[in-house]
């Protein structure tokens, strides 16, 4: 099964207050590799949008205003996420606006089978600290300067690296000695990124051993 991380910005803190969905993105992984497949989505909320919520991530109403509303955008949503676990940081925000958005234009709610809550594996791994996404990346030495501002398809990239490092995920060695092309390598507890070539029975390797680390993990 692929996985979807995935966040949106809002217009505040609560559906049942008024206020709609104005980003959506969503990165998809196999084994926590990106397939390089995506999905952003800018959404016009039909209301106003308050100082404290523009602060937060900078969409203005004339920003928005020309920006598809939710309705128009809500199959191919759902088609993009269909039958993926999806991997959100303090869950429980993101699904109630998500399934308000979607029963309000008759459309079946998300499966919380299928969620798993970034947030939640961090409580348990560290209790008693901050375990904000950006609290998670400097503890994890993940580069934070651009996030200037709330960006939801940045956070869901910052969010894949996060969760990669909260499952402690440690690959065998691999002869990294040859040509060069990209991969994503994992070491120890810092996600980085390095030009290497690795053969296909090395990557195979990476392959199983990622499957067998999330099996135990959280699948």
């Amino acid at each position: 099964m692929n996985e979807i991380f995935l966040d949106t910005e809002t217009t505040g803190l609560s559906f049942k207050e008024g206020h709609k969905i104005v980003e959506i993105a969503c990165i998809e992984t196999k084994d926590l590799i990106a397939t390089g497949k995506v999905f952003h989505k800018l959404i016009n909320p039909k209301r106003s949008i308050p100082k404290e919520a523009f602060e937060v991530h900078g969409f203005s109403e004339e920003f928005l205003s020309d920006k598809d509303t939710f309705d128009k955008i809500a199959d191919e949503f759902l088609d993009f996420i269909k039958g993926k676990k999806l991997i959100i940081h303090n869950a429980d925000f993101d699904v109630r606006f998500l399934n308000g958005e979607l029963s309000a234009i008759n459309k079946n709610k998300l499966d919380k089978k299928l969620v798993v809550d970034s947030l939640e594996v961090a409580r348990n791994k560290f209790p008693g600290t901050s375990n904000s996404l950006d609290a998670l990346c400097k503890k994890f030495n993940i580069d934070l300067s651009k996030r200037t501002k709330h960006n939801a398809l940045l956070d869901c990239e910052l969010l894949r690296e996060v969760y990669i490092n909260l499952l402690d995920v440690k690959e065998p060695k691999f002869n990294l000695s040859s040509n060069k092309s990209k991969i994503d390598l994992i070491k120890g507890n810092n996600y980085n990124k390095e030009i290497v070539k690795i053969s296909e029975t090395e990557m195979e390797m990476h392959k199983q051993f990622i499957k067998k680390e999330l099996k135990k993990n959280y699948y």
